[in-house]
């Protein structure tokens, strides 16, 4: 099999996986025209500074020992098989990098015959682009569960971020759909990423020489929708992983019914709006300040789909509402719908020169069509609403929820200006 056939095949394949951020477009050379792209896996990611790269998204190997139900690779299902060696790898990764197509690697791989094996491959492919090709670029690598704590070592000594994927929210999801998983296998070798990053970063403070350990730190993925488990289970499990292992990031990937598996719910098309929700939902659980049983609870175990999560959560606690924009502290702001990180830092810092007015928020930054329900401008409230009445509670809801009406040109014959 050549390489090109491998690289379709094994860059299809590695599309599931949603830690990195988009996948390569397809759009190919024409005449006339400068520049091109393909189906060849290319996506974008972000370095541990901020940075956008695009990066080359491929498996090592679709050949797996595996039969997990909702997986596309896994061994019963009839698909194309390919598998690179890992000097296909580095001589392709380095290839993309000298043509500008790329700036980094993502790399991952079914389990193809046991989780050493396939370790060891991962480590052998990553080792020659770091020593025999010099390559200084960012690099992605999955950990595999169940292999060998010294080979998670040394692919944490050569890559910038890894990935130990838990796929299922639950344990017993995991015993019913991906039976040759194991509970421990999964959490060890992230335990033990997290605890060498953290041993690392004390090292370096007295030996600067030290090589970096995992230094973009690491993620996970979660499928939503295969299983049954409610928002309020996916939560309480990625609070415990931000919390007990320190992730950078847990990714929510709303599963795609590929398989016809009885164990698997027969879904029309993937759950992509309650994917949505999880991720704006998990920015609250990162950056606001807000607990996983306040975004989600047992009177309310499920994302409301039809508002985002702090709209949700301000409406079930109207109670606390509204606040004054010109003393609320930067906790209370942040609660607020329509009010960011930024805009909440630039209230506190336009209220130590003079007192905020309603003008002034629109400037700031704060979206009032959200905001103004929830806030006083020096004692005056706009949201023309009574708070305290559960009717006027559905009003708000109402309102939050209307579209703005699409404009149609009175004269239909309309004609675009030239620009010349």
């Amino acid at each position: 099999m050549d390489i090109s056939t491998k690289l379709r095949i094994l860059s299809s394949a590695a599309k599931y996986d949603v830690s990195c951020s988009s996948s390569g477009g397809k759009r190919q050379a024409r005449k006339g025209m400068i520049g091109d792209t393909s189906a060849s896996g290319i996506c974008h990611s972000w370095t541990d500074d901020g940075r956008c790269v695009s990066l080359l998204k491929i498996l090592l190997s679709n050949i797996c020992a595996y039969d997990c139900a909702f997986c596309v690779n896994r061994s019963s299902n009839d698909v194309p098989r390919a598998a690179f060696t890992a000097e296909e790898v580095a001589e392709l990764t380095i290839n993309f990098y000298r043509r500008n197509y790329i700036e980094g690697l993502f790399l991952s791989s079914a389990v193809d015959q046991n989780p050493d094996h396939t370790m060891e491959q991962l480590v052998k492919a990553v080792s020659l682009l770091r020593t025999a090709y010099r390559f200084n670029g960012y690099i992605h690598l999955k950990a595999i569960p169940g292999a060998d704590p010294l080979l998670i070592q040394q692919a944490g000594e050569l890559v910038d971020r890894m990935s130990v994927n838990i796929e299922l929210p639950s344990f017993e999801s995991l015993r019913l759909l991906a039976p040759q998983k194991k509970r421990d296998s999964i959490l060890k070798p992230m335990g033990q990423i997290s605890t060498t990053i953290l041993t690392r970063q004390e090292e370096k403070r007295k030996f600067k020489r030290l090589p970096s350990f995992v230094p973009a730190g690491q993620s996970t993925q979660l499928i939503v929708g295969a299983s049954a488990e409610t928002d309020l289970h996916i939560f309480k499990l990625a609070e415990g992983l931000y919390n007990n292992y320190r992730l950078k990031r847990v990714y929510y990937s709303a599963y795609v019914p590929i398989s016809t598996d009885p164990k698997l719910p027969a879904l029309p098309q993937p759950p992509l709006l309650r994917e949505h929700r999880l991720y704006q939902a998990d920015w609250l659980l990162r950056y606001y300040g807000f607990q996983a049983d306040e975004i989600v609870d047992k009177q309310n175990p499920n994302l409301d789909l039809e508002l985002d999560p702090k709209s949700a959560w301000a409406l079930r606690n109207i109670h606390y509402f509204p606040i004054e924009i010109n003393y609320a502290d930067y906790y209370w702001l942040l609660r607020v719908p329509g009010i960011g990180v930024k805009s909440a830092r630039r209230i506190l810092y336009s209220r130590r020169v003079r007192s905020i007015q309603f003008e002034d928020l629109t400037r700031i930054g704060v979206v009032l069509k959200r905001a103004r329900y929830f806030i006083t401008c020096n004692g005056q409230y706009y949201g023309q609403i009574n708070m305290d009445r559960d009717q006027d509670r559905e009003l708000i809801r109402h309102n939050l929820l209307e579209k703005k009406q699409e404009k149609t040109p009175k004269d239909s014959n309309w004609q675009q200006l030239q620009l010349f």
